[in-house]
């Protein structure tokens, strides 16, 4: 059986990861975002009451709904009018999540599939709860004795999020207008030195969503995950900075990382989704087989 320790630590994280989902939460006092109609985020009370005075571009609240004018009515309009807003309130307010201003465009649309609606600044995001989407990657190698071990990375002391955490080897944001295997052969380089002929053999395999709020704002999230077999003579370098030091370890010791705090929540559930994936975690040892699957599944 897996210890239970274990299982409850595991089962704790996703429950935070999720608790958009779960009772008590902010989900019904926030407000629907509105674009023509179709619903793409949620907007908590606080922030809805600092755009009321923006009538040129937010309808007033009604129905539980916040909604862009109708006057706004092309991709380019909506998304130049809300950025002027966003430049006043990064000047004006105490919104702490607009001091991280990127300069990163991210598309804003109902579904992966739709066609975006508006682009918005990263930063900005959680303030509306729009769903962001990204690319992360595992990395492992299988020794001769067929036995899998994982490339961790640390992340760099002076990253905005999660500064000094392991993350995954690879992984980035999907910028608004960027293709997938784009941004997985963008971040393989820029991150860890990975040529873009061993990281265009990364397999898509999954995709793990989730939605948690903080004091910061909503974050739908949906990451495309893919697996990388990496060559055994092979050692992924220090790139762009984004990351200090690149560990190879056994699988079971990074499965045993998982339970603890040294690890960034999101790439642990990427990182759980592989040892699901690949038998690591079975329904018959695993009581609570079922809670992890469904927890790294959900949607809104």
């Amino acid at each position: 059986m897996a210890s239970s320790g274990w299982s409850e630590k595991i089962l704790h994280l996703l429950r935070r990861m999720n608790n958009f989902y779960l009772a008590g939460s902010g989900r019904s006092s926030c407000f629907r975002f509105e674009i023509d109609g179709a619903q793409v985020g949620w907007i908590p009370p606080h922030v809805a009451s600092l755009l009321t005075p923006y009538t040129d571009v937010f309808s007033p609240p009604q129905e539980g709904a916040v909604s862009l004018c109708s006057s706004l009515g092309c991709y380019d309009r909506r998304s130049e009018a809300v950025d002027e807003v966003l430049q006043k309130l990064r000047q004006e307010s105490s919104l702490s999540c607009l001091r991280g201003w990127r300069d990163e465009r991210y598309s804003v649309k109902p579904r992966f599939s739709d066609q975006p609606l508006m682009w918005m600044e990263r930063a900005a995001t959680s303030l509306f709860g729009v769903k962001r989407y990204g690319v992360h990657i595992n990395g492992y190698t299988i020794s001769d004795s067929g036995e899998i071990s994982m490339w961790l990375a640390r992340r760099s002391a002076t990253k905005q999020t999660y500064p000094g955490l392991l993350d995954n080897m690879a992984a980035g944001g999907l910028a608004a207008d960027a293709g997938i295997k784009y941004t997985l052969i963008k971040e393989c380089e820029e991150e860890a030195c990975i040529p873009a002929d061993i990281a265009i053999k990364a397999h898509p395999v999954s995709t793990v969503s989730y939605t948690y709020e903080d004091e910061e704002g909503v974050f739908p999230e949906s990451q495309f995950v893919f697996d990388l077999e990496l060559p055994l003579d092979f050692k992924p370098r220090i790139g762009d900075g984004e990351v200090q030091e690149f560990y190879l370890l056994p699988i079971e010791k990074v499965k045993e990382l998982l339970a603890t705090d040294d690890f960034k929540p999101n790439s642990a559930m990427v990182v759980l989704d592989f040892l699901i994936r690949h038998s690591f975690v079975e329904p018959d040892t695993e009581p609570y087989y079922q809670e992890f699957v469904t927890g790294l599944h959900q949607t809104l």
